[in-house]
């Protein structure tokens, strides 16, 4: 089964936001970019909108497509459509009580990501 997910990369500054999956979910105890679930029919920059107001309580205001990674986790096939989110309204945090921060883009190599992520993290580091 494939699962769709849209992660938002937020930007501020040459920091990025990221959240502390809960250790009860798939991949929990992980650092992630915030997102989540395209549900049926759903495209992904809508998908990203709704999501990073229901985790992090901001509205995107301008987000671009930075990447799209496909992983088989063995247990889950997922495809996350990454984008990098640099403009938005309100401040982000954990809205679900997950744990949040923001981090230097150079320091993101010292936080443990989901294997699915590092492409991503490695991207961003270039």
């Amino acid at each position: 089964m494939l699962v769709r997910v849209a992660a938002g990369i937020i930007l501020r500054e040459g920091q990025v936001f990221i959240a502390l999956r809960s250790s009860d979910k798939h991949q929990g105890g992980l650092w992630e970019f915030p997102g989540g679930k395209c549900e049926e029919g759903e495209v992904s920059l809508s998908a990203l909108a709704r999501e990073l107001n229901e985790e992090c309580g901001v509205e995107v205001l301008e987000a671009s497509h930075f990447q799209t990674v496909a992983h088989d986790y063995g247990d889950k096939q997922v495809e996350l459509v990454f984008f990098t989110v640099t403009k938005f309204s309100g401040e982000p945090h954990g809205r679900e009580g997950q744990e949040v921060c923001w981090v230097p883009l150079g320091d993101l190599v010292n936080y443990a990501f989901p294997e699915a992520n590092r492409v991503i993290v490695e991207s961003l580091l270039k």
